[in-house]
Protein backbone atom coordinates (compact mmCIF):
# COMPACT_ATOMS: atom_id res chain seq x y z
CA UNK A 1 0.00 0.00 0.00
CA UNK A 2 2.70 2.24 0.65
CA UNK A 3 4.00 1.74 -2.86
CA UNK A 4 0.63 2.99 -4.16
CA UNK A 5 0.84 6.34 -1.48
CA UNK A 6 4.01 7.37 -2.51
CA UNK A 7 3.15 7.90 -6.68
CA UNK A 8 0.40 9.77 -5.81
CA UNK A 9 1.66 11.84 -3.02
CA UNK A 10 4.78 12.88 -5.74
CA UNK A 11 1.69 14.02 -8.35
CA UNK A 12 -0.02 15.81 -5.63
CA UNK A 13 3.41 17.56 -4.96
CA UNK A 14 4.30 18.72 -8.65
CA UNK A 15 0.89 19.88 -9.14
CA UNK A 16 0.56 22.00 -5.92
CA UNK A 17 3.90 23.16 -7.14
CA UNK A 18 1.93 24.20 -10.06
CA UNK A 19 -0.15 25.94 -8.70
CA UNK A 20 2.57 28.08 -6.77
CA UNK A 21 4.31 28.83 -10.10
CA UNK A 22 1.22 30.29 -11.31
CA UNK A 23 -0.24 29.88 -14.72
CA UNK A 24 1.96 29.51 -17.72
CA UNK A 25 1.90 30.52 -21.76
CA UNK A 26 4.00 28.30 -23.88
CA UNK A 27 5.61 29.49 -26.36
CA UNK A 28 8.00 28.71 -29.58
CA UNK A 29 10.53 29.79 -29.31
CA UNK A 30 13.48 30.20 -32.88
CA UNK A 31 16.71 32.42 -33.39
CA UNK A 32 16.50 35.17 -35.89
CA UNK A 33 20.02 37.06 -36.81
CA UNK A 34 21.71 35.60 -33.50
CA UNK A 35 19.15 36.33 -30.88
CA UNK A 36 16.01 34.25 -29.73
CA UNK A 37 12.01 35.32 -30.20
CA UNK A 38 9.05 33.10 -29.35
CA UNK A 39 5.29 33.00 -30.68
CA UNK A 40 2.66 31.99 -28.19
CA UNK A 41 2.52 28.19 -29.44
CA UNK A 42 -1.28 28.31 -29.50
CA UNK A 43 -0.98 30.21 -33.01
CA UNK A 44 1.76 27.61 -34.66
CA UNK A 45 -0.15 24.74 -36.30
CA UNK A 46 2.86 23.59 -37.66
CA UNK A 47 6.70 24.00 -38.17
CA UNK A 48 7.76 22.76 -42.04
CA UNK A 49 11.18 22.24 -43.69
CA UNK A 50 11.92 25.31 -46.76
CA UNK A 51 10.03 24.35 -49.49
CA UNK A 52 10.32 25.74 -53.14
CA UNK A 53 8.57 29.13 -52.97
CA UNK A 54 7.00 30.77 -55.72
CA UNK A 55 7.88 34.31 -55.83
CA UNK A 56 4.87 36.87 -56.12
CA UNK A 57 5.47 40.03 -58.39
CA UNK A 58 5.49 43.49 -56.95
CA UNK A 59 4.67 41.77 -52.85
CA UNK A 60 5.24 43.89 -49.82
CA UNK A 61 9.29 43.54 -48.99
CA UNK A 62 8.58 40.92 -46.44
CA UNK A 63 7.06 38.13 -48.47
CA UNK A 64 9.14 36.00 -49.65
CA UNK A 65 6.72 34.20 -52.10
CA UNK A 66 4.19 31.80 -51.75
CA UNK A 67 4.29 27.66 -51.45
CA UNK A 68 1.39 25.13 -51.45
CA UNK A 69 0.59 22.68 -48.41
CA UNK A 70 -1.20 20.27 -48.92
CA UNK A 71 -2.92 21.84 -51.85
CA UNK A 72 -3.43 24.75 -50.07
CA UNK A 73 -1.37 28.44 -51.39
CA UNK A 74 -0.18 29.62 -48.00
CA UNK A 75 1.93 33.29 -48.09
CA UNK A 76 5.21 32.98 -46.79
CA UNK A 77 7.04 35.73 -44.84
CA UNK A 78 10.35 36.89 -43.52
CA UNK A 79 10.42 37.64 -40.43
CA UNK A 80 13.78 39.55 -40.17
CA UNK A 81 12.46 41.42 -42.93
CA UNK A 82 9.27 42.77 -41.03
CA UNK A 83 11.43 43.30 -38.06
CA UNK A 84 14.27 44.90 -39.92
CA UNK A 85 16.74 42.72 -38.60
CA UNK A 86 20.16 41.46 -39.98
CA UNK A 87 19.57 39.62 -43.52
CA UNK A 88 21.10 36.06 -43.51
CA UNK A 89 20.52 33.40 -45.96
CA UNK A 90 18.74 30.54 -45.47
CA UNK A 91 20.50 27.41 -43.97
CA UNK A 92 19.29 23.55 -43.71
CA UNK A 93 18.01 24.62 -40.43
CA UNK A 94 16.02 27.16 -41.48
CA UNK A 95 11.91 26.19 -41.15
CA UNK A 96 8.84 28.14 -41.81
CA UNK A 97 6.44 28.14 -38.69
CA UNK A 98 2.60 27.66 -40.17
CA UNK A 99 1.19 30.20 -38.11
CA UNK A 100 -2.83 30.95 -37.87
CA UNK A 101 -4.51 33.80 -35.72
CA UNK A 102 -8.10 33.09 -34.81
CA UNK A 103 -10.94 35.67 -36.35
CA UNK A 104 -12.06 35.95 -32.51
CA UNK A 105 -8.45 36.66 -31.90
CA UNK A 106 -8.39 39.63 -34.36
CA UNK A 107 -7.13 37.47 -37.15
CA UNK A 108 -8.03 36.71 -40.46
CA UNK A 109 -7.85 32.92 -39.88
CA UNK A 110 -5.99 32.73 -42.76
CA UNK A 111 -2.99 30.48 -42.64
CA UNK A 112 0.51 32.55 -43.17
CA UNK A 113 3.99 31.08 -43.43
CA UNK A 114 6.41 33.00 -41.27
CA UNK A 115 10.42 32.52 -42.32
CA UNK A 116 12.59 32.00 -39.30
CA UNK A 117 16.53 30.89 -38.84
CA UNK A 118 16.12 28.30 -36.34
CA UNK A 119 13.72 26.84 -34.50
CA UNK A 120 14.71 25.93 -31.09
CA UNK A 121 12.08 24.55 -28.42
CA UNK A 122 9.28 25.77 -25.86
CA UNK A 123 9.24 27.87 -23.41
CA UNK A 124 6.83 27.86 -20.73
CA UNK A 125 6.85 31.39 -18.82
CA UNK A 126 4.40 32.74 -16.12
CA UNK A 127 3.22 36.03 -16.20
CA UNK A 128 5.68 37.31 -13.85
CA UNK A 129 8.77 36.21 -16.33
CA UNK A 130 7.72 38.51 -18.77
CA UNK A 131 8.51 42.30 -18.70
CA UNK A 132 6.71 44.95 -20.80
CA UNK A 133 8.62 45.89 -23.60
CA UNK A 134 7.29 49.30 -23.73
CA UNK A 135 9.91 51.07 -21.76
CA UNK A 136 13.03 49.46 -23.49
CA UNK A 137 11.74 49.82 -27.66
CA UNK A 138 10.97 52.77 -29.58
CA UNK A 139 7.36 52.74 -30.98
CA UNK A 140 8.02 51.61 -34.13
CA UNK A 141 9.42 47.76 -33.10
CA UNK A 142 6.80 47.92 -30.10
CA UNK A 143 4.02 47.65 -32.47
CA UNK A 144 5.38 43.91 -32.87
CA UNK A 145 6.98 42.60 -29.57
CA UNK A 146 4.25 42.05 -27.31
CA UNK A 147 7.16 41.97 -24.25
CA UNK A 148 10.40 40.42 -22.81
CA UNK A 149 10.62 36.75 -21.43
CA UNK A 150 12.97 36.38 -18.93
CA UNK A 151 13.92 32.60 -17.94
CA UNK A 152 17.17 30.73 -16.99
CA UNK A 153 19.19 33.89 -17.59
CA UNK A 154 18.25 33.90 -21.22
CA UNK A 155 15.93 37.25 -22.39
CA UNK A 156 13.06 36.14 -25.03
CA UNK A 157 11.90 38.30 -27.41
CA UNK A 158 7.88 37.93 -27.13
CA UNK A 159 6.73 38.78 -31.00
CA UNK A 160 2.86 39.82 -30.96
CA UNK A 161 1.43 38.38 -34.53
CA UNK A 162 -1.58 40.33 -34.31
CA UNK A 163 -0.07 42.85 -36.75
CA UNK A 164 1.42 40.26 -38.48
CA UNK A 165 -1.31 37.90 -39.49
CA UNK A 166 -4.21 40.37 -38.10
CA UNK A 167 -7.58 41.99 -40.44
CA UNK A 168 -7.42 45.60 -40.05
CA UNK A 169 -10.14 44.87 -36.73
CA UNK A 170 -7.20 43.03 -35.10
CA UNK A 171 -6.38 45.84 -32.68
CA UNK A 172 -7.52 45.11 -29.18
CA UNK A 173 -7.65 41.60 -29.78
CA UNK A 174 -6.74 39.01 -26.84
CA UNK A 175 -3.28 38.10 -26.04
CA UNK A 176 -2.45 35.14 -24.45
CA UNK A 177 -2.16 36.30 -20.04
CA UNK A 178 1.18 36.46 -20.46
CA UNK A 179 1.46 38.72 -23.32
CA UNK A 180 -1.48 40.58 -21.97
CA UNK A 181 -0.26 41.84 -18.68
CA UNK A 182 3.12 42.31 -20.15
CA UNK A 183 1.73 44.71 -23.18
CA UNK A 184 -0.87 46.50 -20.94
CA UNK A 185 -3.76 45.20 -22.47
CA UNK A 186 -3.00 48.16 -25.70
Amino acid sequence: MSRRADPVARRGALARRAVERGARTEFLAFRMAEEIYAVPISYVKEILKLPPLTEVPRAPADVMGVISVRGRIVTVRDLRKRLRLAESPSTRRSRILLAELPAEQGGSGERVGLFVDEVLHVYRLAEEEVESAANVLGSELAEYVAGIGRQQGEMIILIDLRPILGSASGKGAALPPALAAAKGAD
